[in-house]
């Protein structure tokens, strides 16, 4: 049981607890009602703020419906104020711009084709909205009026501003093709810069809105005239250069004429630029090699067409730059090909002039005017890979022009070479066209000097032989190595192979001749001088020059051979000292003792030896004088070599008999001391002595 003291603690405590929960929850009743009533409040209010909302937009909405409607309104009426502004507009363009489209462009480019483009507008909105108008009709002849002013003005500012290339801008251009600072400077100016952007424009107006590409041909029209007198005007400043001074060069003039197409800004021409002109003919003649024996009117064309050629590259490549800012793109390349066509076609119609007047020169055996061939030839082949750059994307007839000139050249130089070998072969022997005096034949010089001058031109007249493919005339297999895939494309040391046999050909040719030639002298003596002269001239030519070494190439005993030769031939020439030498020679003397008194017989003997001796010795020393060996180390050894055996002879038939009594009167029959027959000798093959 619970001692009575702790329940009574107990309850009690749970009395204070029980009176603070009522307490408690007095409070939340308390604040319930509190926050009930401030509840309805809140509510009652809110409810008070939406009936007013309600009110306030039942009042606006309907004023902001009509505002709204003021507005649309208003922005309709201005919309339509200015509509009717603009269509009024284009009722009034024809009178406003009329004036400007009389007057024309000129000057005022800019304000002109602002015109237009009113105009134009014009002309669409009343094709649009009104196309029976009378208007329409109005303003589409103002533009067709305005079109055909720029089509003029285009016209007229490539005529005006269109100048032909000075002779001396083309020579300074070809000089520096090959110099760094050229590629720097840039292409030609043409056009004056303000007056090419003036083009430019038009052009790009009259194919946008124009619809007309009649321009494109009055450009190329132009243009192609300029090009085609800018060429022919070099070539005629190289001959008359060359008639007033003989050297086909232009110095730089400083003061250049305003309308003369210049380089774009560059450095200012200093005395290199002067000396690199003037000598530009000799470098040319240096790169494509002289051409001995030719007629300076023949240099001359070959120069200036050699020139031509390349200026041709040089303009077309400038020409190609200019009508890239004018002509739309896909018209470019159709534009070019007609722009290029006369220059082009005169170059090749005087490419091809040359190669008719080549082979007249081979009918009638003018070897040396073929020689113009070559060295155009050459250029033609190098300036190649240039040409097709700048034929790049014309038509297929242009690319094959120049080709079929170099196919053409190549032809014909072939066919030089082997109608020169056969005349060498077949050349007449015509005793009134020897020379009298046994020297060098015309026909050996005319062979030796064209033969050199192939040496200038080794690898283009190899490749003619080899277009030919002459390597079956001279029996050289044709190696598959030495082919590419091209027919007429061999290797440089095929060609030399090919050359060098036709050399030997030629030279074996002219040997034959020589040697046929030779018979027509009767003294034997006299036609070994000549064979000696010839294969000594022969031989000398060829080690002056790299023809020794392109015959050793197939030939490789040339030189011994011809040296045998002039041998052989001083040998036949001294055999005709024996019927001098035979009289006193020893073993035809009559021989007699000492202290004994000659017989008749043997006096007569003696005396008919020394008559002989005399007589053999005069005769031949009057007749030999009068040939000629030009090779003074040749005349010379012979002179010395005849000399010595004839004065030895005749020193010892002289000791023998000089003192024996053989006549009354000694001086009638030794009438040369040894001396004397030495210098009789050496003045042999002297016209002068």
């Amino acid at each position: 049981m619970i001692p009575p003291q702790e329940a009574s603690a107990r309850r009690r405590e749970i009395e204070d607890k029980l009176k603070q929960e009522e307490e408690t929850l007095f409070f939340i009743r308390d604040s319930l009602e509190k926050s009930d009533q401030l509840t309805k409040n809140m509510v009652s209010i809110l409810s008070s703020f939406e009936s007013r909302l309600m009110k306030l937009e039942n009042s606006i909405i309907p004023v902001h419906k009509q505002t709204e409607n003021l507005q649309r309104l208003q922005e309709n009426v201005e919309k339509t104020l200015s509509c009717l502004d603009h269509v009024i507009s284009y009722y009034h363009v024809a009178s406003d711009t009329e004036k400007i489209i009389k007057e024309g462009p000129t000057g005022r480019l800019e304000e002109y084709l602002g015109s237009m483009a009113k105009i134009q507008k014009a002309v669409e909105y009343f094709q649009d909205n009104s196309p029976d108008s009378p208007e329409l009709n109005k303003v589409k002849l103002l533009f067709e009026r305005g079109k055909e002013c720029l089509e003029s003005e285009f016209r007229s500012l490539m005529t005006r501003h269109s100048k032909v290339v000075s002779p001396v801008l083309i020579l300074d251009l070809i000089s520096g093709e090959d110099e760094l600072e050229v590629q720097e400077e840039g292409p030609l100016e043409h056009l004056p810069e303000g007056v090419l952007q003036d083009v430019i424009r038009i052009s790009r107006w009259l194919v946008e809105y124009g619809r007309n590409q009649d321009f494109m041909n009055v450009y190329y029209q132009i243009r192609s005239s300029q090009l085609d007198r800018s060429l022919k005007g070099l070539k005629e400043h190289f001959r008359k250069s060359s008639s007033s001074s003989g050297v086909p060069y232009s110095p730089a003039i400083p003061n250049k004429r305003k309308d003369t197409p210049t380089k774009k800004p560059t450095k200012r021409p200093g005395p290199e630029h002067d000396f690199r002109v003037k000598h530009l003919s000799e470098a040319l003649i240096d790169k494509h090699g002289p051409l001995a024996g030719r007629d300076d009117t023949l240099d001359v064309e070959t120069d200036a067409y050699i020139h031509c050629v390349s200026a041709f590259v040089k303009l077309a490549q400038s020409e190609y730059q200019l009508l890239m800012d004018v002509i739309p793109e896909h018209h470019q390349k159709k534009t070019f090909d007609s722009l290029i066509q006369d220059a082009l076609d005169g170059l090749m119609l005087e490419g091809e002039n040359i190669v008719s007047a080549a082979r007249k020169a081979i009918i009638r055996h003018d070897f040396s005017a073929v020689l113009t061939v070559f060295p155009i030839l050459r250029h033609l082949k190098q300036t190649k890979p240039e040409f097709d750059q700048v034929l790049q994307g014309t038509a297929a007839s242009t690319k094959n022009k120049l080709p079929g000139l170099i196919t053409s050249m190549e032809t014909v130089g072939a066919k030089a070479l082997e109608d020169f070998a056969d005349n060498i072969k077949n050349d007449p022997d015509k005793e009134y066209n020897m020379p009298k005096d046994g020297t060098v034949h015309e026909l050996t010089s005319n062979a030796i000097l064209f033969l050199q001058q192939l040496l200038d031109f080794q690898e283009t007249a190899g490749a003619m032989l080899a277009s030919q493919v002459l390597g079956d005339t001279y029996n050289i297999p044709l190696d598959p190595r030495e082919t590419s895939s091209s027919a007429t494309s061999y290797s440089s040391e095929f060609s030399k192979r090919l050359l060098s046999t036709y050399i030997c050909k030629v030279l074996g040719n002219l040997q034959l001749n020589l040697l046929s030639k030779s018979k027509v002298y009767e003294d034997p003596a006299l036609s070994a001088i000549f064979l000696h002269n010839n294969y000594n001239y022969i031989l000398k030519a060829l080690e002056k020059s790299e023809l020794i070494q392109l015959v050793a190439v197939t030939q490789k005993t040339a030189e011994r051979s011809y040296r045998e030769h002039i041998e052989q031939q001083i040998q036949t020439y001294q055999r005709s000292w024996l019927k001098v030498t035979d009289y006193i020679a020893e073993k035809n003397l009559p021989v007699f003792q000492p202290g004994v008194k000659l017989r008749d017989k043997e006096r007569q003997m003696i005396k008919e030896r020394f008559k002989g001796f005399n007589d053999g010795l005069e005769e031949l020393c009057k007749i030999q004088k009068a040939w000629a060996i030009p090779d003074t180390e040749q005349r010379d050894k012979i002179r010395q070599a005849q000399k010595n055996i004839v004065r030895e002879t005749y020193g010892a038939f002289l000791h023998r008999y000089g003192s024996v009594p053989f006549t009354k009167n000694p001086e009638k029959y030794i009438k040369y001391r040894v001396e004397q027959v030495g210098d009789m000798i050496d003045r042999l093959f002297d016209t002068s002595a």
